[in-house]
């Protein structure tokens, strides 16, 4: 069914060529990101949550004035 489709539109072959340049692309530069990144704002960054919740936590536990 699909194959009818394709086969109508023009230059229908490079399409996934450039699906997959763009796919690696973007992962080649996440991972170069990920090893150049500071670990002292990965660490921070993985804290927030546990921060956040400790603190919610914790106002929560204090009695209102």
């Amino acid at each position: 069914m699909f194959k009818h489709y394709f086969e109508q539109i023009h230059n229908v072959e490079v399409w996934p060529i450039i699906s997959l340049s763009i796919f690696f692309i973007f992962f080649v530069i996440l991972i170069i990101w990920v090893i150049r990144a500071d670990k002292n704002y990965i660490k921070s960054m993985s804290q927030l949550p546990i921060e956040d919740e400790a603190k919610t936590f914790e106002e929560s536990k204090s009695p209102a004035s």
